[in-house]
């Protein structure tokens, strides 16, 4: 007999809330710290863009580690501002953080999170730097990975390889959610996972495989997966 989905994991970033107003505000805020902080610097988005681009082709394995990105973004211009700039760096990216998580969650988000998880084991997948117990959701999920953590980010299939890990299931016993059709429906489909795309808008275009459930809102989410 087929043992029933027992966990369903989460992409955050723009299937939970929308993340760019969410980073459009933690850089502003973080603008404007770097300006009290450093007399004479400025924090200017196409400088940090190729910063980044250069540390990113001296060490292509930071790519996907945000944080540690970013953080060696703000070394990088600090440096010819201030004997500080190490410790000045780890300060603005706390800086940052704490408004990257900062954010409003999709109309009905939480009630389908509250819903379900009296019937499911909860995690959370991504690929970026969001966290679950800053943002004030800790208490809804088991379990949380981030490409940081393992090493890849998706489509690679090491946040799925690690959810089932933790959990002790097989791919046919869990569900992911997310708005990403590639990233998100793709990579887990060829795991083995069931899927749920939340398309965005009719004229979002689908992957290369099918989800097992398309939904528009991420609030219908639990009555759509009685359908599995």
């Amino acid at each position: 007999m087929t043992r029933p989905i027992e966990v369903i994991g989460f992409d955050l970033d723009d299937t939970l809330w929308d993340v760019r107003p969410v980073i459009i505000a933690a850089e502003q805020e973080l603008a404007r710290w770097l300006h009290d902080a450093v007399p004479g610097f400025e924090y200017l988005p196409e400088r940090m863009r190729e910063h980044r681009q250069a540390i990113i082709e001296e060490r292509p394995e930071l790519s996907h580690q945000l944080t540690e990105l970013r953080r060696q973004v703000l070394l990088r211009a600090l440096q010819t501002h201030t004997a500080n700039a190490k410790a000045l760096a780890d300060d603005a990216i706390d800086v940052f953080l704490e408004a990257r998580n900062r954010v409003e969650l999709f109309d009905g988000a939480l009630d389908a999170i509250a819903a379900l998880k009296p019937d499911y084991r909860l995690g959370a997948l991504s690929n970026g730097n969001a966290n679950i117990h800053r943002i004030g959701l800790g208490q809804h999920f088991d379990f949380a990975f981030s490409a940081e953590d393992v090493g890849a980010p998706k489509p690679h299939r090491a946040l799925f390889d690690a959810a089932l890990s933790h959990s002790g299931i097989r791919p046919h016993q869990m569900v992911y959610v997310g708005d990403d059709p590639r990233l998100d429906v793709d990579a887990a489909n060829r795991v083995g996972l069931r899927t749920v795309w939340i398309r965005k808008s009719p004229e979002a275009e689908p992957g290369e495989t099918e989800a097992d459930i398309i939904i528009e809102h991420v609030r219908d989410l639990p009555d759509a997966l009685k359908s599995l």
